[in-house]
């Protein structure tokens, strides 16, 4: 029939708009990774390559760099001592975390408000009005430039936020599955495991995720808690990195690599789970 429409083809301004948020994400996708593809650029040219063109193709691309910063400036005790403490931190933060949602979201028990306002309101302070105390503290139980102190004070950071997230996530699950666990003969310890662990495993990776981020990159606490070198964690180590090689624009992007190149695999290998468990919460 002249003038009839195709149920196929697809209006004018709904192509422009998706053409439109295309351009959009593109620009955005450029405008966030260009400045990582120069740095990784620039992480296999020497200076004097990069001081003749600051974009150009690296040519030949240079590895020893990273081998250089790797051994000779002590990266891989930086590195792993970086590990050490965030994965640490992160792994009790996680499991403490989870647990403490749990039972402030899931049981009504004397002082339960309470203990969540503190939580609350200890996230509204900014951390570094702690950090004389927390100094003190670990000066006093020999715990200052120790590893295992840094680790402690991680944990206390980030163990707030991590219990106030995941309790709003967890006081969603619905209380019939936990009814129709305890029929079953499910203990606390059993529902946890097997229905609040599994449920909650977006909102968990996200925290997860968001932790790890924030402790790899922290260095307020680390340059004031550490001072022997060989306990440096990587932001540290950058910081002394730079000064040994302030001139050296190349190895300095060699070395700023190895401590991205985690937070990037970390977030690869979760940003599905990062995804739903940041939009969770839009959808009841």
């Amino acid at each position: 029939m002249l003038g009839a429409r195709d149920p196929g083809a697809t209006p004018l301004p709904r192509l422009f708009a998706r053409g439109g948020l295309a351009l959009v994400i593109g620009a955005y996708t450029i405008y966030t990774l260009g400045p990582f593809l120069w740095l990784a650029s620039m992480s296999v040219r020497t200076t004097g390559e990069i001081s003749l063109d600051h974009y150009a193709w690296p040519s030949p691309f240079h590895w020893e760099q990273f081998r250089i910063a790797w051994v000779d400036s002590n990266f891989a005790t930086y590195f792993w001592n970086s590990t050490l403490v965030v994965v640490g931190a992160v792994a009790v933060v996680t499991l403490v975390g989870a647990a403490a949602a749990h039972a402030l979201a899931r049981y009504r028990f004397k002082g339960n408000r309470l203990i969540y306002a503190v939580l609350f309101s200890s996230i509204i302070f900014p951390p570094q009005i702690t950090l004389i105390s927390l100094y003190q503290i670990l000066v006093d139980y020999n715990l200052y430039n120790s590893l295992l102190g840094l680790t402690l004070v991680y944990i206390s950071l980030q163990l707030p936020l991590t219990v106030y997230l995941l309790e709003g996530f967890f006081a969603r699950i619905p209380q019939d599955l936990f009814d129709a666990a305890k029929m079953d003969g499910y203990g606390d310890i059993e529902i946890f495991r097997r229905i609040v662990l599994p449920i909650g495993m977006p909102a968990i990776a996200t925290t997860l995720i968001l932790n790890f981020i924030q402790l790899w990159n922290e260095f307020l606490f680390a340059v004031v808690l550490i001072t022997d070198p060989d306990k440096r964690t990587l932001p540290i180590g950058i910081r002394a990195f730079m000064g040994d090689h302030f001139q050296d624009i190349g190895m300095i992007a060699a070395g700023v690599m190895i401590s991205v190149v985690p937070v990037i695999l970390a977030y690869i290998f979760f940003s599905e789970k990062l995804i739903r468990g940041m939009t969770a919460g839009a959808v009841k």
